[in-house]
């Protein structure tokens, strides 16, 4: 049994109330570990560990900070492996997929931002003969960072390394769900010799740990990713006591595939871009609208490529699909492909939970699925699903798949594909949505801006953007 504790002033301690959730393995079902459930106690000592070390931290050049980080990245590629098996039996996603994204990944938020943080630059304004004007940005002080269960270090990291690397000392939650990597990371922290109180891990419910973090008003900021209706609910507890907030919400991302595109690639990346991770990414793009000349020819390549994959195991070899994260998340995946039926969707392939053998007999498997049929306006076209589950939809003109495209309250991300690079640069420019990739998906530069528009969220985060939400800007005005 894995015995998670929270990481508080530098050392791992029992939560204060002496209460623990069970941690259950998805492809199994059974549980197999333990997590602190912590509650406003445990968040108050972490902020008084954290408020004790920042007025060190912060006077830290930018280079040594840093260098912390950088050890910290160093020590993460190095437990690789270990890291990996404990993400894959943590949220049932394919060991293969745990090694060459989410660690590597998790790896490169704290190198990139321990070596980008000494170039943070800010402006000087010179008027000639009257005054010079000069930028200063002061860390924010100590900030909250809650991340989700689908990419569980990748994007805890991507929260917390910004907020070290600029002076702020943090206060973070990992999901209840999939804390033992954040745990993990917790013992690199020590070993790395991070100063104590400088970051603060605390587990526990969204209700218990998250609601403490988000109301204490020693907190100055919230980095959230997660849900759209919970970031509603953060947003109602934070903006009237005027934290900073940045909200990355949830998607429904329209894919346009073009009669004119490169049908191989399209078809390809389209089958991954649907079911990396069961579909439990914000980025999935869950409603594929196909241009009508070559509409059949991809549904055919598309359900070709898609009975090739494999269900099974996480730690299998070949394993290309893995378990939900949850049997509660499993039924609302359920739920809606029974949603799907009865809204008229025609079912071209999966819909069914799957019944492994052996050690995974009890898992929370369900087939990749797929559906035609569906107008651009029905719930299934309309809500976040987040899982295996996508529709194929016709259209005719590109004024078609724009409406449809944005017609969802979401705008996170988009993908087009397409020879045309005038279209291109005029589909995606009509786009709402935070983030659109031409021919490629998922391919990120750690220094561009990322986030949604609409309900998917406020803010950016990544690159010099997450450096200035986790800092306050100054000017100062000296006359000459």
């Amino acid at each position: 049994m894995l015995g998670i504790r929270n990481y508080l002033n530098g050392r791992l301690v029992a939560p204060l109330a002496g209460r623990y959730l069970d941690n259950i393995d998805p492809a199994t079902g059974q549980v197999y570990g333990q997590i602190p459930d912590s509650d406003a106690s445990d968040v108050a000592a972490a902020l008084a560990a954290a408020e004790a070390a920042l007025p060190a931290w912060r006077a830290l050049p930018a280079e040594e900070r840093g260098r912390y980080l950088v050890k910290i990245a160093d020590l993460i590629n190095r437990d690789l492996e270990r890291l990996a098996h404990a993400e894959s039996q943590d949220n049932g996603k394919p060991l293969s997929l745990a090694r060459v994204m989410d660690i590597p990944r998790a790896a490169s938020n704290f190198a990139f931002f321990g070596t980008g943080v000494p170039h943070f630059a800010s402006e000087a304004h010179l008027q000639e003969g009257l005054a010079l004007n000069y930028t200063v940005r002061h860390p924010v002080g100590v900030v909250g960072c809650i991340s989700p269960w689908n990419l569980p270090l990748y994007l805890f990291t991507w929260k917390i390394a910004p907020a070290l690397a600029v002076g702020c000392c943090v206060v973070a939650k990992p999901s209840e769900i999939t804390p033992a990597t954040a745990y993990y990371l917790s013992e690199l922290c020590i070993e790395a010799g991070l100063p104590a109180g400088v970051l603060n891990i605390i587990h526990g419910t969204g209700p218990g740990a998250g609601q403490a973090i988000v109301e204490h008003p020693g907190i100055k900021a919230i980095s959230f990713t997660g849900g759209t209706a919970t970031g509603q609910h953060l947003a109602r507890t934070a903006a009237p006591m005027f934290k900073k907030l940045s909200l990355e919400l949830g998607g429904k991302n329209p894919n346009l595939v073009f009669a004119d595109c490169d049908l191989a690639a399209a078809v390809k990346t389209s089958i991954r871009s649907s079911f990396a991770n069961q579909g439990q990414i914000c980025l999935c793009g869950s409603r594929i609208f196909v241009q009508r000349p070559i509409y059949e020819e991809f549904k055919a390549e598309f359900l070709r490529q898609l009975a090739e994959q494999k269900v099974g195991d996480p730690l299998a070899e070949g394993t290309t699909q893995g378990a939900l994260v949850s049997e509660a998340h499993l039924n609302k995946v359920l739920s809606y492909i029974r949603l799907a039926e009865e809204e008229g969707g025609t079912l071209l392939a999966g819909g069914e939970r799957v019944q492994l053998e052996g050690r995974c007999a009890q898992g929370y498997f369900l087939q990749p699925t797929v559906f035609e049929g569906l107008g651009p306006e029905c719930r299934v076209n309309q809500e976040e699903i987040f899982g295996p589950v996508v529709t194929l939809t016709p259209f005719d003109t590109e004024e078609d798949a724009l409406a449809w495209a944005n017609s969802t309250v979401y705008g996170l991300s988009a993908t087009i594909w397409t020879r045309d690079l005038d279209r291109a640069h005029r589909v995606a420019h009509q786009l709402h949505a935070g983030v659109v990739w031409v021919n490629t998906w998922l391919h990120r530069d750690l220094r561009t801006p990322f986030g949604g528009m609409k309900s998917s969220g406020v803010g950016r985060e990544g690159g010099l953007e997450a450096l200035r939400f986790f800092t306050e800007a100054q000017n100062v005005c000296v006359k000459l």
